[in-house]
């Protein structure tokens, strides 16, 4: 498709080697997600439909600019668009917004895409506008997600950055969602602007006396961030979750997120642990595990609450309910 004298079109296999100079011309060897620099292992994420590339183009087929969808949560139909990539020289042209649209109309098409999700940063809004325009919901915000030595170049980020996680739906999944007491507020909040429906139940049920608990960890080492994801909660979940958070923060992580699924009864006696161990609200993951997750967060030292800038009035709200928690 060409538009503003730029093709912007989906990735074929022989872009693999342009998109690793785009990157190296921009941040040298130093960007976090190195699978842009491995044009073979990037065309096999293509082929396997792991990432979905989409790029920009000049008259002279020169590949200015890149953004991409890609799988990062447990659903494999719940894709993250990201990784936005415009070479200075073009960043005051429509390039960046070129390729936002026509992600968007190739999302809504492909086969097993059941929801999309951005990670919209908060030192600026312009990405939180771009979403707000193709109907994206905020449901929740990571706090001091990115270090702010990511945004050096830019000058853009005094302290780290945090990003409000937006949503949209294009298949629509209703399902049960328990409702912890301690934020009997905050779903109803939520879910009453959000693009799917669910149905909302007190949980009321203890963590269970059977079972093992499951979970998966990830460190991102650049940013000092670990991702702990509970698939199951077993008898086990306190001893299982204090060796893990042990595990990241002998890993220096000094920011410590937990995914949980929202569809299971004890979910609000899980957060009460949590929340013993000085875990705050985050928000709400719609399809993140197939059915909606819940996103709780630990912030080691004081949270860069002054750098984080928002668009709309909802999205200011979720920052209430997020640092009303973090002071209790």
């Amino acid at each position: 498709m060409s538009e503003h004298g730029y093709t912007i079109d989906l990735f074929k296999e022989s872009d693999a080697a342009g998109v690793a100079e785009l990157f190296k011309d921009v941040y040298g060897d130093g960007y976090p997600v190195k699978i842009v620099y491995h044009p073979e292992e990037l065309v096999k994420a293509f082929q396997a439909a792991e990432y979905i590339p989409v790029l920009a183009r000049t008259g002279d087929n020169r590949i200015v600019g890149y953004t991409a969808l890609y799988r990062s949560a447990p659903h494999k139909g719940l894709y993250e668009s990201g990784q936005t990539l415009v070479l200075p020289d073009y960043r005051k042209t429509p390039v960046a917004g070129l390729l936002f649209r026509r992600t968007m109309k190739i999302a809504s098409k492909l086969p097993g895409i059941d929801a999309l999700f951005c990670e919209a940063v908060c030192n600026h809004t312009h990405v939180q506008r771009a979403a707000i325009m193709f109907k994206h919901v905020e449901t929740a915000i990571e706090i001091d997600l990115m270090p702010g030595e990511a945004y050096e170049r830019e000058k853009s980020a005094s302290g780290r950055v945090s990003a409000v996680d937006m949503f949209k739906t294009f298949v629509q999944k209703p399902h049960v969602v328990y409702v912890p007491e301690v934020y009997e507020n905050f779903f109803p909040f939520i879910y009453n602007g959000f693009d799917d429906s669910r149905t909302l139940i007190a949980s009321t049920a203890g963590i269970p006396s059977f079972g093992q608990t499951e979970m998966t960890t990830r460190i991102f080492d650049f940013a000092q961030l670990a991702r702990i994801t509970m698939h199951e909660i077993g008898t086990d979940f306190e001893a299982q979750f204090d060796t893990a958070e042990k595990h990241v923060m002998d890993k220096h992580c000094t920011i410590i997120q937990v995914m949980l699924k929202s569809s299971l009864p004890c979910i609000g006696e899980a957060i009460n642990v949590l929340k013993k161990r000085r875990f705050f609200l985050g928000g709400i993951l719609p399809q993140w595990f197939g059915e909606d997750g819940f996103l709780m967060q630990k912030v080691l030292g004081r949270p860069n609450w002054e750098g984080i800038n928002l668009y709309t009035d909802r999205a200011i709200q979720i920052l209430r309910f997020i640092k009303d928690d973090y002071q209790t």
